[in-house]
């Protein structure tokens, strides 16, 4: 107790109270890694929004940023390889009270996920997917993931990466989500005020946070440390409400922060509760 305020509700101890701390402690990231600050950032705006824990499912499929779950004093599923949205898909289904929250990477949602991501965006189902793009595959030793960057090294692509690569918010909107955003893990309090905004539209949402991979991605394409990685995403991205107003020359390039898209559109859950109502009123008669 300092000056009469408790240090329970002092801001840095809310990460604290959040976490399973008999589970897999220390955590497996490794030092300067990003997936840390975006845990930061969905525990915050859970917190901020006053959500029940009980009514919360963080569900995970397989990578390096898979392994939150495991941290979380929420329900969670630590499931297959890109089939978290399909899981977290049957959870809503049967619990559609519940805040279902998928943390994903770049390889596991856009890979072998890719056509999960893009049903449940078409049906706009509400689940929040908070994409962790480090762009590269971390956990499975470097090779290149949809979102690497062309030309890049990987060390499935020693000599550079050849593929283009995903522009993941494009597809998601092309697919048809109804919340889409971006942001990066240096921008700390915007991620968490996009994943509040996430958190509370009816439908899909899905929150792309540009990350660090300093160990593999970084040190493969001599990005630098931790600290070089974090100034190169504050200097080489510009928010939305600054592309108009700049010269094209002045935006390639760059990482376009902010709401790409925010619309209301029929969510699957209540269309659901509609159909199975009108089939048993049907079935009545």
């Amino acid at each position: 107790n300092q000056g009469g305020v408790l240090m329970a509700n002092i801001p840095q101890k809310i990460i604290h109270e959040y976490l399973r701390h008999d589970k897999k402690f220390p955590h497996v990231w490794c030092a300067g890694c990003s997936n840390g600050i975006v845990l930061g950032g969905i525990i915050r705006a859970i917190a901020d929004l006053q959500l029940d824990r009980d009514d919360i499912m963080m569900v995970s499929g397989i990578g390096c940023s898979s392994r939150m779950p495991v941290y979380v004093d929420f329900n969670t599923l630590h499931t297959l390889h890109g089939r978290s949205i399909a899981y977290a898909t049957g959870v809503k289904l049967y619990k559609p009270h519940m805040k279902v929250i998928v943390v994903t990477g770049d390889g596991d949602c856009t890979a072998i996920g890719g056509n999960h991501l893009i049903h449940a965006a078409r049906r706009n189902i509400d689940l929040t997917v908070v994409l962790i793009n480090n762009n590269i595959y971390g956990m499975t030793g470097g090779q290149c993931s949809p979102t690497t960057p062309h030309e890049a090294i990987a060390t499935t692509a020693p000599y550079g990466n050849i593929e283009p690569d995903f522009n993941v918010c494009d597809l998601a909107m092309g697919a048809g989500a109804s919340f889409v955003g971006r942001t990066t893990a240096f921008h700390a309090i915007e991620m968490q005020n996009m994943i509040k905004d996430g958190l509370n539209h009816n439908g899909f949402s899905l929150i792309e946070v540009i990350s660090a991979c300093p160990v593999i991605f970084g040190r493969l394409n001599k990005k630098g440390g931790p600290a070089e990685m974090m100034k190169a995403m504050r200097d080489n991205s510009i928010p939305l409400a600054a592309v108009e107003k700049l010269p094209p020359e002045k935006v390639e390039g760059k990482i376009v922060r902010g709401i790409l898209r925010r619309v209301d559109k029929p969510e699957y859950c209540d269309q659901y509760k509609i159909l199975t109502e009108r089939a048993q009123q049907k079935g009545a008669k």
